[in-house]
Protein backbone atom coordinates (compact mmCIF):
# COMPACT_ATOMS: atom_id res chain seq x y z
CA UNK A 1 0.00 0.00 0.00
CA UNK A 2 1.77 3.40 -0.55
CA UNK A 3 1.97 5.98 2.15
CA UNK A 4 0.35 9.13 2.08
CA UNK A 5 1.48 12.81 2.27
CA UNK A 6 1.80 14.59 5.54
CA UNK A 7 -1.03 16.77 4.26
CA UNK A 8 -3.15 14.53 2.71
CA UNK A 9 -3.19 12.73 6.21
CA UNK A 10 -3.96 16.18 7.97
CA UNK A 11 -6.43 17.11 5.60
CA UNK A 12 -8.24 13.81 5.37
CA UNK A 13 -8.12 13.74 9.38
CA UNK A 14 -9.75 16.97 9.51
CA UNK A 15 -12.81 15.63 7.41
CA UNK A 16 -13.39 12.94 9.56
CA UNK A 17 -13.36 14.77 12.24
CA UNK A 18 -15.22 17.45 10.25
CA UNK A 19 -17.84 14.90 9.76
CA UNK A 20 -17.80 13.13 13.34
CA UNK A 21 -18.89 16.81 14.79
CA UNK A 22 -21.35 17.49 12.55
CA UNK A 23 -23.16 14.34 13.16
CA UNK A 24 -22.71 14.63 16.91
CA UNK A 25 -24.17 18.33 16.17
CA UNK A 26 -27.15 16.91 14.03
CA UNK A 27 -27.91 14.43 16.33
CA UNK A 28 -28.21 17.21 19.30
CA UNK A 29 -30.09 19.29 17.28
CA UNK A 30 -32.30 17.20 16.05
CA UNK A 31 -33.11 15.89 19.79
CA UNK A 32 -33.55 19.82 20.83
CA UNK A 33 -35.94 20.45 18.42
CA UNK A 34 -38.06 17.94 19.54
CA UNK A 35 -40.67 19.73 21.89
CA UNK A 36 -40.99 17.65 25.43
CA UNK A 37 -44.90 17.80 26.56
CA UNK A 38 -46.06 21.25 25.45
CA UNK A 39 -49.03 22.01 28.14
CA UNK A 40 -52.09 23.19 26.66
CA UNK A 41 -52.64 27.15 26.35
CA UNK A 42 -54.62 28.58 29.13
CA UNK A 43 -57.38 30.48 27.93
CA UNK A 44 -57.41 33.65 29.62
CA UNK A 45 -60.63 35.47 30.20
CA UNK A 46 -62.73 37.65 32.72
CA UNK A 47 -64.32 34.21 33.92
CA UNK A 48 -60.79 32.93 34.78
CA UNK A 49 -60.15 32.69 38.90
CA UNK A 50 -56.45 33.57 38.38
CA UNK A 51 -57.11 36.76 36.84
CA UNK A 52 -58.34 40.20 38.45
CA UNK A 53 -59.22 43.00 36.50
CA UNK A 54 -57.72 46.06 38.25
CA UNK A 55 -58.08 50.27 37.31
CA UNK A 56 -55.04 52.11 36.89
CA UNK A 57 -54.76 55.53 36.37
CA UNK A 58 -53.32 56.64 32.92
CA UNK A 59 -50.32 59.41 32.49
CA UNK A 60 -52.50 61.84 30.86
CA UNK A 61 -54.80 61.41 33.87
CA UNK A 62 -52.20 61.99 36.16
CA UNK A 63 -50.56 64.93 34.40
CA UNK A 64 -53.80 66.66 34.24
CA UNK A 65 -54.37 66.29 38.11
CA UNK A 66 -50.54 67.30 38.54
CA UNK A 67 -50.85 70.47 36.85
CA UNK A 68 -54.06 71.32 38.73
CA UNK A 69 -52.53 70.73 41.93
CA UNK A 70 -49.94 73.29 40.78
CA UNK A 71 -52.22 75.40 39.65
CA UNK A 72 -54.08 75.36 42.85
CA UNK A 73 -50.90 75.95 44.68
CA UNK A 74 -49.84 78.80 42.39
CA UNK A 75 -53.38 80.67 43.02
CA UNK A 76 -52.47 80.85 46.91
CA UNK A 77 -48.54 82.21 45.85
CA UNK A 78 -47.39 78.28 47.27
CA UNK A 79 -44.19 77.30 46.19
CA UNK A 80 -44.61 73.12 45.99
CA UNK A 81 -44.11 70.23 44.78
CA UNK A 82 -46.14 67.19 43.48
CA UNK A 83 -46.59 63.60 42.74
CA UNK A 84 -48.72 61.04 41.45
CA UNK A 85 -48.21 57.23 42.12
CA UNK A 86 -50.33 54.69 40.97
CA UNK A 87 -51.72 51.65 42.99
CA UNK A 88 -48.40 49.78 43.23
CA UNK A 89 -46.74 52.84 44.65
CA UNK A 90 -44.80 53.43 40.95
CA UNK A 91 -44.45 57.04 40.15
CA UNK A 92 -46.17 58.43 37.49
CA UNK A 93 -45.98 61.94 36.95
CA UNK A 94 -43.89 64.27 39.30
CA UNK A 95 -43.71 68.00 38.97
CA UNK A 96 -41.50 70.54 40.92
CA UNK A 97 -42.94 74.12 41.14
CA UNK A 98 -40.84 76.88 40.42
CA UNK A 99 -39.17 77.94 43.23
CA UNK A 100 -40.45 74.72 45.52
CA UNK A 101 -37.71 73.59 48.05
CA UNK A 102 -34.86 70.62 46.97
CA UNK A 103 -36.52 68.48 50.05
CA UNK A 104 -40.60 69.10 48.56
CA UNK A 105 -39.82 66.14 45.73
CA UNK A 106 -38.99 63.55 47.59
CA UNK A 107 -41.48 64.79 50.53
CA UNK A 108 -44.35 65.01 47.93
CA UNK A 109 -43.51 61.02 46.39
CA UNK A 110 -43.04 59.80 49.61
CA UNK A 111 -46.76 61.64 50.80
CA UNK A 112 -48.65 59.80 47.56
CA UNK A 113 -47.25 56.38 48.19
CA UNK A 114 -48.53 56.88 51.91
CA UNK A 115 -51.74 57.95 50.46
CA UNK A 116 -52.31 55.34 48.08
CA UNK A 117 -51.19 52.28 50.71
CA UNK A 118 -53.77 53.28 53.40
CA UNK A 119 -56.30 54.56 51.27
CA UNK A 120 -56.44 57.43 52.55
CA UNK A 121 -55.69 61.49 52.83
CA UNK A 122 -52.21 61.36 55.05
CA UNK A 123 -53.53 63.62 57.82
CA UNK A 124 -55.93 61.07 58.91
CA UNK A 125 -52.93 58.68 59.25
CA UNK A 126 -51.01 61.15 61.20
CA UNK A 127 -53.70 60.77 63.43
CA UNK A 128 -53.06 56.85 63.92
CA UNK A 129 -49.44 57.00 64.87
CA UNK A 130 -50.73 57.50 68.37
CA UNK A 131 -52.06 54.10 68.61
CA UNK A 132 -49.03 52.57 66.21
CA UNK A 133 -45.94 54.98 66.45
CA UNK A 134 -44.27 52.22 64.48
CA UNK A 135 -46.46 53.08 61.17
CA UNK A 136 -43.32 55.34 60.29
CA UNK A 137 -41.01 53.17 60.37
CA UNK A 138 -42.06 51.14 56.92
CA UNK A 139 -40.08 52.36 54.21
CA UNK A 140 -40.85 54.79 51.59
CA UNK A 141 -43.91 55.95 53.55
CA UNK A 142 -44.07 59.84 55.12
CA UNK A 143 -46.72 60.64 57.72
CA UNK A 144 -47.58 64.04 57.33
CA UNK A 145 -50.16 65.64 55.94
CA UNK A 146 -50.16 66.36 52.25
CA UNK A 147 -51.55 63.32 50.55
CA UNK A 148 -54.50 61.85 48.96
CA UNK A 149 -55.49 58.75 47.46
CA UNK A 150 -57.90 58.82 44.42
CA UNK A 151 -60.34 55.95 43.96
CA UNK A 152 -62.78 54.25 41.88
CA UNK A 153 -65.25 52.13 43.17
CA UNK A 154 -64.26 53.03 46.98
CA UNK A 155 -60.48 50.80 45.81
CA UNK A 156 -57.31 52.93 45.89
CA UNK A 157 -55.56 53.17 42.18
CA UNK A 158 -53.41 56.84 42.60
CA UNK A 159 -52.55 58.75 45.25
CA UNK A 160 -51.39 62.33 45.02
CA UNK A 161 -48.78 63.85 47.40
CA UNK A 162 -47.59 67.43 47.78
CA UNK A 163 -45.17 69.12 49.44
CA UNK A 164 -43.30 72.81 49.67
CA UNK A 165 -46.10 74.91 51.19
CA UNK A 166 -45.46 75.95 54.99
CA UNK A 167 -48.24 73.47 56.24
CA UNK A 168 -49.11 69.98 55.62
CA UNK A 169 -53.34 71.60 55.23
CA UNK A 170 -52.54 73.39 52.49
CA UNK A 171 -50.20 70.30 51.03
CA UNK A 172 -53.01 68.47 51.55
CA UNK A 173 -55.85 71.14 50.09
CA UNK A 174 -53.26 71.33 46.80
CA UNK A 175 -53.61 67.45 46.60
CA UNK A 176 -57.09 67.20 46.85
CA UNK A 177 -57.98 70.15 44.32
CA UNK A 178 -55.49 67.40 42.13
CA UNK A 179 -57.95 64.94 42.79
CA UNK A 180 -61.05 66.81 42.30
CA UNK A 181 -59.81 67.45 38.44
CA UNK A 182 -60.36 64.19 37.62
CA UNK A 183 -64.13 63.82 38.19
CA UNK A 184 -64.53 66.61 35.54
Amino acid sequence: MKKLSLRTRVLTGAAVVAALGAGTFGAMSAHASTPAVVPAAVQADAANRNLRQTTHLTVEAATKAARATLDAAKKENQRVSVAVVDRNGNTLVTLRGDGAGPQSYESAVKKAYTAVSWNAPTSELTERLANAPTLKDIPGTLFLAGGAPVTAKGAPIAGIGVAGAPSGDLDEKFAQAGVASLGN
